[in-house]
């Protein structure tokens, strides 16, 4: 690989930069998903969700907040990937998305508030 060439040379070798730092965009997106939990009552309804399906009306309950206000955080929530849904009936439930980055931030809630959850033992 060809060595990068820095206005600072601090004698650090560098190759491979800078093709290997991700496009902005990467990083946007990256962005967007720690937006979704700039917010407390928005990864306590995330956390939720990873374990087990719900309607707003059940997760307005458990959260001790207004249906609309939960309905809200769900639609950011669902907009960034996180969350799916799925209609039956009437109702429409919602659960963690089975993806890589929904595993990954629910992991990392666990141990950022020491959360254990239910049925896991370490």
């Amino acid at each position: 690989m060809e060595k990068c060439s820095l206005p600072h040379d601090h004698g650090q070798q560098i190759e491979g930069f800078p093709e290997q730092i991700p496009a902005p965009e990467d990083f946007q997106t990256a962005a967007e998903i720690f937006k979704q939990l700039g917010d407390g009552n928005r990864i306590r309804i995330f956390w939720l969700l990873c374990h087990c399906e719900e309607c707003v009306i059940n997760i307005s309950a458990l959260m001790d907040m207004s249906s609309p206000a939960v309905s809200h955080h769900l639609r950011q929530l669902k907009a960034s990937g996180l969350i799916v849904s799925q209609r039956s009936g009437k109702e429409v439930y919602y659960k963690a998305a089975d993806t890589e980055t929904a595993q990954l931030l629910h992991h990392i809630i666990e141990q950022l508030v020491k959360i254990i959850c239910p049925g896991f033992s370490p």
